[in-house]
């Protein structure tokens, strides 16, 4: 605690013992008015104002920049690899990921993975699944059949699904024979960012051999939040998002965890450390969080609100001997006097503190600490 506040809690305690003022009486009425600081205070002060407006409490954690999702990419042709795509590649649907003799091996979209050949049977219903679905749901995005000639919902491999496969050949430079052979598509849930390629040019292909792995290309900001800060965020909060070159961007909350997990004892800052849930977040404009990929980034959390409140710099803040604290004003003419005060909501990021106190007004000078 620096002199001056020492200063400030001897005087209190010495007008306490004397009953000559009661918690927020004013100390410095008697002689010579001051124009900063406290009589006989070495330390220097300057002056901020009362402000009366809506604050909010932030609080900054650590969290990592990079990409939503994380796919293995699963080989179901049997041969020999003849291409690869390279890492940082985006591979979106209906393009060709990779090659097995000299055959595409092309992206689709969809949950399910490829388990089996897709083909016309005697009815529709001979050939239907949720891989089905998808791949119907494929074809009419593609623009390779219209949804009045194939629902995009439709479980089923029908007439207008061969047809939409045979397309699909046709612009793949294969065989037009509207099945969808096992080994000829992969189904992944959106576009793939190339993150690893563990398969070699040259190397055989068996089915069920990683081939690669990638990531979606949505923006994600991932946070290992203190798992006893978990009721303090919720979806839908809006964050600010500090990136490596120290630009600002706005993001949402998306997802807040509900399991909390250890630190690995093999970590070297593992002892001490507390359990934590993952908090994802979204950038609102994510274009302008460049390509970083597993950057290190700052995220400020809003964690409570309050409206038409007074504020003080934190640093206005006195601490008294009872426990309590005070603000110092000055008052006309220069004259001091402690205020006691009740604190509210900080926010850290700015330095300030909801305060309340009986003779505090807005437009007030406190004295703080001078810079």
């Amino acid at each position: 605690m620096s002199r001056r506040r020492w200063i400030l809690l001897a005087v209190a305690l010495v007008l306490v013992a004397g009953a000559v003022a009661v918690g927020v009486a004013d100390l410095f009425a008697q002689g010579p008015p001051a124009t900063t600081g406290v009589a006989g205070n070495a330390d220097p002060t300057s002056l901020a104002t009362v402000t009366r407006g809506d604050l909010s409490s932030q609080t900054q954690v650590d969290a990592t920049l990079g990409y939503a999702g994380s796919y293995s990419v699963v080989n179901q042709a049997q041969g020999t690899v003849t291409a690869l795509p390279t890492v940082g590649q985006v591979v979106s649907q209906g393009q060709v990921l990779y090659q097995v003799n000299g055959q595409p091996v092309v992206l689709l979209y969809g949950q399910t993975p490829a388990y089996r050949s897709l083909s016309e049977g005697a009815s529709a219903t001979d050939v239907a699944g949720p891989d089905v679905q998808e791949l119907n749901a494929d074809l009419v995005a593609l623009g390779y059949v219209t949804s009045a000639e194939l629902s995009p919902t439709s479980d089923q491999f029908s007439w207008w699904t061969k047809v939409g496969v045979e397309k699909l050949q046709a612009a793949l430079d294969v065989t037009q024979n509207g099945t969808l052979a096992l080994g000829q598509a992969v189904f992944l849930p959106a576009a793939a960012r190339v993150t690893a390629v563990s398969a070699a040019l040259g190397a055989p292909a068996a089915p069920g051999q990683p081939v690669m792995s990638a990531a979606s290309t949505t923006r994600q900001v991932s946070i290992a939040l203190d798992a006893a800060q978990q009721s303090e965020v919720a979806v839908g909060d809006k964050v600010t998002i500090t990136l490596p070159d120290n630009q600002n961007t706005p993001g949402v909350i998306s997802s807040v965890g509900t399991v909390a997990t250890a630190p690995s004892s093999s970590s070297p800052n593992s002892s001490g450390s507390s359990p934590t849930i993952t908090v994802l977040v979204n950038p609102t404009d994510p274009a302008a969080t460049g390509t970083w990929d597993q950057a290190p980034v700052e995220v400020s959390i809003t964690t409570g609100a309050v409206a038409d409140v007074l504020v003080v710099p934190v640093d206005a803040l006195l601490a008294l001997s009872n426990g309590g604290y005070a603000v110092e004003v000055v008052g006309a003419g220069g004259v001091h006097r402690l205020v006691a005060v009740s604190r509210g909501l900080f926010d850290d990021a700015n330095g300030t503190v909801q305060v309340t106190g009986s003779g505090l007004a807005a437009g007030q000078q406190v004295v703080v600490p001078a810079l």
